[in-house]
């Protein structure tokens, strides 16, 4: 029976200060007598009586050896391995028994350390999510630096988490700051860490190189102890609160722009958690000063790797083929990337295409000058790459494509009188009046016509004229001769 708190109260204020008997305190308040002798500790203790046995104490000693040799193992795992040692009980005992012998881990007392001004910078990176891009989504992480001392940070968002991925932002970040604190503290990421056995670690070649440059000393924290860089994830953890929450990133470049915003606003005017009356941006200032000044010319921190040249006169990168100049088919040439241009070079070094990089996934990204090369060297190479044209200049219009094979076009004819469009109104207004188009939820040529007239009026373009030449025009060579020929016969 539960005895409410105020009941507790009268009855030892009745038992004890009225001197009232244990049977009239029990009546007076309509509780049993049992009820009040508990409240008031009169109560004898029961004697226990011998324990029942149970299944699993034949096996108690096996099953407390395997725990102190194995403390994680799971109980379904040690029921499997008492089956097979004449063990009848179910799991559920076998799972109530361990969870009363198992061994506690010790507890650990944590050491707090306070970093001297510029000396050390922690390093992470968060997964926030997924955006779409031509052609399919990616995911979509931010990277962060926090300085240890100050607590000023600096993030971008990016797509992949490659060593170069972690060179270019490193490089930001010493270009932002102003200089490179002595160490950056890592966890044990593979692009970091390559190998590691307790405290020898082998550092990723490309990242000692790059450090070696920039004079900083890489560390990282000990195997499952984030919490020795709990600055930059307590950073993480706020940015999470205050900057992501309730924000849409609907594309890289879109939230690198408002995370520079945020960066040079709100998180350097936030107060420093523990320099009283000081803000970051102050404390920033100051350790500004003391930083390690980084190299007159930063390390390259460019992807560099060989590229076959398939046929067709296109490299392949990233699931995207990139165009390069129609000589070079079939010969292997280098390949320079970063998170904006993708270039391509011969054995000399010399680029022979400079691409912006594509982060959608299966594009085809093509270079007029390198499309028209082909088409003087092979005749009909136009006709039969009107499609790629017309992807390569607006990618979108892969949807009007489906519709006119649901509607039963001549996908060919289509084809055709759109490429018109395109080579008088040229692949921006092209291009923008496909997009609007597809948001009409039209499929109709004309109404592409319309709308780029529309955009070539409002931006004060010239009127398109159409050259149409016949059919046996461009299959015919003209063959230059001497004018004295005008001459003779003039004479004559």
């Amino acid at each position: 029976m539960t005895i409410e708190i105020d009941q507790e109260a009268d009855i030892r204020r009745l038992y004890y200060a009225e001197h009232w008997p244990v049977g009239t305190v029990a009546a007076q308040l309509g509780i049993h007598a049992d009820a009040v002798k508990r409240v008031l500790g009169l109560l004898e203790p029961r004697t226990p009586g011998p324990p029942r046995p149970r299944l699993i104490d034949p096996f108690r000693p096996f099953v407390e050896q395997t725990l102190e040799r194995y403390p994680g193992l799971r109980s379904t795992r040690l029921h499997d391995m008492l089956l097979d040692r004449g063990f009848k009980g179910s799991a559920r005992t076998v799972r109530t028994f361990v969870a009363q012998v198992r061994p506690r881990p010790a507890r650990e007392a944590f050491l707090r350390v306070e970093p001297l001004i510029g000396e050390q910078a922690q390093v992470d990176w968060a997964h926030v999510g997924e955006v779409d891009v031509p052609g399919g989504r990616r995911k979509l992480w931010i990277f962060v630096m926090l300085l240890s001392w100050s607590r000023a940070l600096w993030g971008e968002f990016v797509f992949d988490l490659t060593v170069f991925s972690l060179l270019r932002s490193l490089a930001r970040a010493a270009h932002y700051f102003g200089g490179s604190c002595r160490q950056w503290l890592f966890d044990n990421p593979k692009i970091v860490v390559l190998g590691r056995v307790g405290d020898a670690v082998r550092f990723h070649p490309l990242l000692l190189d790059f450090a070696g440059k920039m004079y900083v000393q890489p560390r990282v924290c000990a195997v499952r102890k984030a919490n020795q860089k709990g600055r930059v994830e307590r950073a993480i953890r706020w940015l999470r609160e205050r900057f992501l929450a309730a924000r849409e990133i609907a594309s890289i470049e879109q939230g690198n722009h408002d995370f520079s915003e945020f960066i040079h606003g709100i998180a350097l005017d936030r107060p420093h958690p523990t320099i009283p009356n000081r803000t970051v941006r102050d404390c920033f200032e100051e350790e500004r000063g003391v930083l390690l000044a980084p190299p007159p010319v930063l390390p390259a921190t460019d992807l560099v790797k060989p590229a076959h040249v398939d046929k067709t006169a296109f490299v392949r990168f990233d699931t995207n083929s990139y165009s390069v100049p129609p000589a070079y088919v079939l010969e292997t040439l280098t390949l320079t990337a970063d998170d904006r241009r993708v270039r391509v070079l011969n054995a000399a070094g010399a680029v022979l295409a400079d691409h912006a990089r594509s982060w959608g996934r299966r594009q085809t990204i093509e270079l007029p000058e390198h499309r028209e090369a082909i088409v003087a060297q092979k005749r009909g190479a136009r006709e039969s790459k009107g499609r790629d044209r017309l992807c390569a200049a607006a990618p979108e219009i892969t949807r009007l494509f489906e519709r006119w094979l649901e509607m039963g076009c001549n996908v060919g004819s289509m084809t055709s009188r759109t490429l018109v469009l395109l080579d008088l109104y040229g692949p921006e207004l092209f291009a923008a009046a496909v997009r609007d188009v597809l948001s009409r939820g039209t499929w109709d040529i004309g109404a592409i016509s319309q709308l780029c007239e529309q955009r070539r009026i409002s931006a004060s373009r010239p009127v398109p004229v159409a050259i149409e030449l016949g059919a046996h025009v461009p299959e015919r060579d003209v063959i230059p001769h001497a004018l004295e020929s005008y001459d003779a016969l003039r004479r004559r």
